[in-house]
């Protein structure tokens, strides 16, 4: 169909077709994570940031494409989760400036209303990185801002190839990104969303909010709790070694047989995602571009069938209850932990609210939000223990009208040696700079295992080796979770170092505990060595040096 001009249902239909397809792809953004930790969850804070999104416009059903962008900002910055979901809400409130007042708008004014969204992205980001969401956004703007096109269905298209551009160059703008023969992971995400808005539009799409588990092989209606009609059954995803040049001919050669199709190529590889009924002939055709790699096919009718199974027992494992801090008070903090042994450590240490959250699940603005609305207290602190959560916590303390101070620990161990620095007669600028102070106090480490194969630093890496990092990097590799542990404590114990302390996780052999505590009192016995069942997932380890 052609649009001169396009409204709020037109805006609508775009933005859920959008947000329903990055949900399905949300497993494939994921596996593009750089770093080989079980922590590449961009695919799945952009899906579940998107989906507040969407869900917010849900019962709107307005003409308006300007109060239609608005609540869809709300949503987003609400729902934004990681710096990946909060990028992304920035983009879409730039979008609803651009698209403020008007009941619908054409090619050019939705050009204009790009250009806010990549401004908007880019003020969000203290220092804007080239390689990352950032310039897919600003490529896709400046695609827009340059097309002639009147019909919206072709400036789409122009800003989509221009995303698409911009994506396979992210390799060439981050090395990270080319040693491990990936393109950004943000930006993926974002081609995806300008994709479906595009596809809703040209192929004139009634879109329903549909609910799909975030490894991108099931889906429910709203209510999620009845069958659907899966067209194309079997999700498949691989990796051809192979001419990257030849990717757009192989797209074009295996469009018939499925949807939901994504062929990114870059360098010596070529990464393909389609669901089909099928594999075996997508596959033949893909042997004869090169030689395959990583080739991963779900059953996704199979899968959805056992999703209605247990569905219950999902919803009712997520009801737990806060508790309500009702007394009034001067101080409060909140704080986010995984691991129901760190949970109680800091709730012993005076944590009000523990969200639960870290690696692979970032809470909520949301989440925080209610956290903060529950607290009375003329003060509150949060501590997010994790980088990848302070955008979200920053972005918390912005919109309340109470006085929320975000400390921007990156771990466990920076989060607990603040609380513990916390002085409750101190005057609050005081207590916030002492704990600033407290964050370079403590050395970080922590061991867990790599998903994938890879090089970095020079270091070979192979998917489940046993990985020892030191603030965030990889310091050990080796096969023995105890011995990669030793390794770690070796580089980060000096000789002014008096107190470690050790997390162990849910995975870890208690059996061997004591002997490992012994090992290491003997070994450092200038220290005060403390040992602390975390029950965290993902981390056998997580170890403080002070």
């Amino acid at each position: 169909m052609k649009y001169d001009r396009i409204n709020g249902h037109d805006f609508y239909n775009m933005v859920v077709n959008a947000s329903n397809r990055l949900l399905e792809e949300s497993d494939f953004v994921n596996a593009l994570n750089v770093f080989p930790v079980p922590d590449g969850d961009t695919g799945t804070n952009m899906s579940m940031t998107f989906k507040a999104a969407v869900k917010e416009i849900e019962n709107l059903n307005s003409e308006s494409i300007g109060e239609t962008s608005k609540k869809l900002a709300k949503g987003a910055l609400m729902g934004a989760r990681g710096n990946s979901g909060v990028i992304l809400s920035q983009i879409l409130r730039g979008i609803s400036k651009g698209l403020e007042g008007k009941t619908s708008v054409d090619s050019a004014e939705l050009a204009n209303a790009f250009v806010e969204g990549s401004k908007a992205a880019y003020k969000a980001v203290m220092k804007p990185t080239e390689g990352t969401i950032l310039s897919v956004i600003r490529a896709a703007s400046e695609g827009a801002i340059k097309s002639d096109k009147t019909d919206i269905v072709e400036l789409l298209n122009e800003v989509v190839k221009e995303a698409k551009v911009m994506l396979d160059r992210t390799p060439d703008l981050l090395p990270a990104l080319k040693k491990a023969k990936v393109v950004d992971s943000g930006g993926m995400g974002l081609y995806i969303i300008l994709q479906g808005m595009h596809d809703a539009l040209k192929d004139d799409i009634k879109a329903e909010i549909k609910d799909i588990v975030a490894n991108g092989s099931t889906g429910t209606n709203a209510q999620g709790t009845e069958e659907i009609d899966i067209k194309f059954g079997y999700c498949t995803e691989f990796i051809i070694l192979g001419d990257a040049s030849k990717a757009k001919a192989f797209q074009d050669e295996i469009e018939p047989l499925g949807d939901s199709m994504i062929v990114v190529g870059y360098d010596d590889v070529i990464k393909v995602h389609i669901h089909t009924n099928d594999p075996g002939l997508v596959l033949s055709k893909a042997v004869t571009v090169g030689e395959l790699s990583k080739i991963k096919i779900d059953n996704m009718r199979e899968e959805h069938r056992e999703l209605l199974t247990s569905k219950e027992e999902q919803e009712a494992a997520k009801q737990v209850e806060a508790e309500v801090a009702a007394e009034k008070k001067k101080y409060a903090f909140i704080s986010v932990a995984m691991g129901e042994g760190i949970t109680h450590v800091l709730k012993d240490l005076g944590v009000d609210y523990v969200i639960e959250g870290g690696q692979t699940m970032n809470p909520s603005t949301q989440d925080m939000m209610e956290c903060i609305s529950k607290l009375n207290a003329d003060h509150i602190f949060i501590l997010p223990n994790n980088k990848n959560i302070i955008m979200a916590a920053t972005q918390a303390s912005e919109i309340s009208e109470k006085d929320v101070r975000v400390i921007p620990t990156k771990s466990i161990p920076q989060g607990i040696t603040c609380i513990t620095m916390f002085n409750a007669e101190h005057e609050v600028d005081e207590n916030e700079a002492a704990l600033m102070e407290a964050l370079e106090l403590v050395k970080t480490g922590s061991v867990t295992y790599a998903v994938r194969d890879t090089e970095m630093d020079g270091i070979e890496i192979k998917e489940g080796n046993m990985l020892g990092l030191v603030e965030g990097k990889i310091n050990k590799v080796g096969n023995d979770y105890f011995e990669v542990a030793e390794e770690v404590l070796e580089s980060m114990v000096d000789e002014d170092s008096e107190l470690i302390t050790i997390f162990y996780g849910k995975d870890v052999d208690e059996s061997k505990i004591e002997e490992f505590t012994e090992k290491l009192e003997e070994k450092y016995e200038d220290c005060d060595v403390q040992f602390y069942k975390g029950d965290q997932p993902l981390y056998y380890f997580i170890m403080a040096v002070e």
